[in-house]
């Protein structure tokens, strides 16, 4: 009896992290599957690139905007609804941007996917929090990183290859179906929270004990100005390869995923480190090493293969803070670890939304240089921030 206890257990357990895994990764897809998207989107609704990539910015301003304020309801009233309404929302809302008639539903759409997308991370990572050791913590996170990570490997150049074989709004179509997929299993699979008696809502509460601690504020200060780059060379590559190489959208495919590859080893190296007593001053090392690797591949046209193996490395080294930020929220958090997570979280989105608005701004003002020099700048600020201002919790006790 106690033998079939156990493996029941150790199956439930097992469907749980698939269907957490498969969130995660879809979930980060749709963040960055504009990249590939962005040349056809602009010639089909007559626009420049620059442009269209303002949908990406919009996207990931409604998830900054929505992503802390998730936190106290999965704090408070359990992981399972909030995921189940994320993964709901997120995969309506890409669904039916596959029908958009124009571009400001489109614009629209995107939010709304903004919306639930917000949901899906600190409300998984709270989840793995939860039921893993502060020792294990850093490590587990890093892989749960590395998995979302993957969709810069797979799920992207994914995107890239349909469309090329039909059009943008195909990658729409399948990935919102898999999305709903996923909810349908999570309906049946997520693990229901434990009853453990009358739960304070607190919502504000949780807000004001973060908001008080001086060197959370500033992490996410440093966390965001990193993740600016990543996300801008990360939704302008693709552009900026057909541009440069007159290559095909299919034929970006497999430098994105050999870029990708870079994000999940930098996100699995920031999990072995992401408890280490000297992990931001290595992230702040790192940060200066990516900012200035995204400047060398936007100012100089070498071959294409250089291009992207110093791709490779740049989103490599810029890839190891997010684990590290995201271990350091739930070191102080205590009990409000989704609602440290989404406020990181939104930094982190937020990073997202001014990577690529002020990356089409560059972009159009002095060409792909100057994005190159906007992220070296923004990687400097966050070295800064943590040179000066970020103190462990443990110092500063």
């Amino acid at each position: 009896m106690t033998t079939d206890t156990a493996s029941l257990r150790a199956t439930s357990q097992a469907r749980a992290f698939a269907i957490i895994a498969a969130a995660l990764f879809l979930n980060n897809t749709v963040a960055l599957m504009l990249g590939p998207l962005l040349v056809d989107i602009a010639n089909e609704f007559d626009t420049s690139v620059a442009v269209a990539g303002q949908l990406a910015a919009a996207t990931f301003f409604s998830w900054a905007i929505f992503a802390p304020l998730i936190g106290p309801f999965s704090d408070s009233l359990g992981r399972r609804l909030v995921a189940l309404t994320g993964l709901g929302v997120m995969g309506v809302c890409i669904s039916a941007a596959a029908f958009a008639p124009n571009f400001i539903v489109l614009m629209f759409l995107l939010m709304g996917t903004g919306l639930g997308g917000s949901m899906i991370p600190p409300n998984s990572m709270a989840a793995i929090s939860d039921v893993v050791s502060p020792e294990k913590r850093g490590r587990a996170i890093g892989v749960a990183q590395g998995i979302m990570a993957s969709a810069v490997v797979v799920g992207v150049p994914v995107v890239a290859v349909l469309t090329s074989v039909a059009d943008w709004r195909l990658p729409f179509l399948v990935v919102g179906g898999l999305l709903l997929a996923t909810f349908a299993l999570s309906w049946l699979w997520y693990p229901k929270s434990p009853n453990t008696g009358p739960r304070s809502f607190s919502y504000l509460n949780r807000f004001k004990e973060l908001g008080s601690i001086p060197v959370f504020r500033v992490g996410m200060l440093a966390n965001f100005s990193q993740r600016i780059a990543f996300y801008a060379v990360l939704g302008y590559l693709a552009a900026y390869l057909i541009d440069s190489y007159d290559v095909s959208v299919g034929e970006t495919a497999l430098p994105l995923a050999v870029v990708g590859a870079g994000a999940v080893i930098g996100s699995l190296f920031g999990g072995m480190i992401a408890s280490h007593q000297k992990r931001l001053g290595l992230v702040a090392v790192s940060g200066l090493a990516g900012g200035a690797g995204v400047l060398i591949v936007f100012a100089i046209d070498p071959a294409i293969w250089a291009t992207v193996a110093i791709a490779f490395g740049a989103v490599c080294v810029l890839s190891i803070g997010w684990p590290v930020f995201i271990t350091f929220a739930t070191d102080i958090a205590g009990p409000s670890r989704a609602t440290a997570i989404g406020m990181m979280g939104a930094s982190n989105r937020m990073g997202g939304f001014i990577g690529s608005a002020l990356g089409g701004a560059f972009l159009a003002i002095g060409g792909f240089s100057a994005v190159g020099i906007f992220c070296l700048a923004t990687v400097a600020v966050s070295a800064l921030v943590m040179r000066l201002a970020v103190r462990e919790p443990h110092a500063s006790a």
